[in-house]
């Protein structure tokens, strides 16, 4: 096999891989409707589902083709019965766009918003869903990526079961790096992509939740086609394809980094994504770069760092000298500051964060900017 020229990542997501997953891709044309494929399929859906804990008689695995924000919006459009509103805790970006799907299908919700910097405050989620006995969906983003902040999404779950909600959680950045257990954790329905956590490629993703819930909502108003997660799960019960075609040579990737994954272990995984972020940490720190999130309040994969205020700083420049000698960095996403963030996703170790760190330091002083970086604030 020949080796194929290793990029690291510390982008969010698509994540570095190994050659094998890469080269999984790479099998005998087939027909996605055949027996054969289908069985591969069951076994992934399966695996989906142990990965966070869930007993396989009450909990499934549906796939979408898609980018992660398909999972958001097939939980929303599909678990709202009529007449009934959804709750977003809303800090960051992507509890955002979970606002944003609300607001394009015109669906009945509450955006209850708290800084971006900050875990929501749970009294007042409370508060909210007292106040409002027809919520019948809680959301929320279990690693706002734009920032890296951790939401408590235990407590949130808790809170939602109290009032009869249904819970949803986006863990497109969590799931398969940070221990996830849905039933200690109060989740009904968690998601993700194949390019991220498992650290495969974009295509395939997948929402994880309740068959007695996702039975429920076959009652409810259908509002889209493709992304009806009854539809999905019914094709897929009764015929053991998924309704529309898949992305084939992605599921035979994910099969290969599903393998790769169970070969590492939950505990050495999150280890490995652990020593990385503290290495990114350190990196930052040893540069003078502030961060957005305090420590405690950060999830472990994302590190959010300020600009400097230093006339020599380019982010375009940075990002361009690194990503010529092999390393991504990504720009922020957040409205109140300009900011730049180093992720700890992929098959990456500390080693190469360490390497990055050359590398950037390299590249600051090229540009001219003083090290330590400086703030005027």
């Amino acid at each position: 096999m020949e080796a194929i020229k290793r990029n690291v990542l510390l982008n969010p997501g698509p994540s570095t891989t190994t050659d094998t997953v890469k080269y999984a891709q790479v099998v005998p044309d087939i027909c996605p409707r055949e027996k054969e494929f289908g069985g591969l399929m069951k076994g992934l859906r399966e695996d989906l589902v142990r990965i966070v804990h869930g007993d396989l008689d009450t909990y499934t695995a549906v796939l979408f083709c898609g980018s992660g924000t398909i999972n958001i919006d097939v939980c929303l459009n599909s678990l709202l019965p009529a007449g009934k509103k959804v709750l977003v805790v809303n800090n960051g970006a992507y509890s955002t766009r979970a606002v944003e799907i609300c607001q394009a299908y015109g669906l009945p919700h509450i955006d209850l918003r708290f800084p971006v910097d900050q875990q929501p405050d749970l009294e007042l989620v409370e508060k909210t869903l007292r106040e409002h006995p027809d919520i019948a969906l809680v959301h929320t983003t279990h690693n706002e990526t734009g920032t890296g902040l951790l939401n408590p999404i235990r407590a949130l779950g808790a809170l939602a079961h109290r009032y009869g909600a249904v819970f949803t959680v986006d863990t497109t950045s969590t799931y398969a790096m940070r221990p996830i257990d849905v039933e200690k954790d109060n989740v009904d329905f968690c998601m993700a992509s194949a390019q991220k956590g498992l650290m495969a490629f974009t295509g395939l993703s997948f929402v994880i939740g309740r068959k007695a819930v996702i039975e429920q909502s076959a009652t409810y108003p259908i509002r889209s086609y493709y992304c009806n997660l009854w539809l999905q799960y019914d094709y897929f019960e009764r015929t053991g394809e998924m309704h529309f075609t898949p992305p084939v040579q992605t599921i035979y990737a994910t099969l290969q980094a599903l393998r790769e994954y169970w070969a590492e272990g939950e505990q050495a995984k999150w280890a490995r994504h652990t020593r990385v972020f503290c290495a990114i940490n350190d990196g930052l720190a040893a540069l003078g770069f502030r961060q957005v999130i305090r420590p405690e309040l950060r999830s472990g994969l994302v590190a959010s760092a300020l600009y400097p205020d230093d006339p020599n700083w380019s982010f375009e420049r940075i990002h361009d000298y690194c990503y010529e000698r092999g390393f991504t960095i990504y720009p922020g996403k957040i409205s109140s500051a300009n900011t730049f963030r180093l992720c700890a996703l992929g098959a990456i170790d500390e080693a190469d964060v360490r390497s990055f760190f050359r590398v950037f330091r390299q590249g600051l002083t090229e540009l001219g900017v003083q090290i330590p970086v400086i703030y005027q604030n």
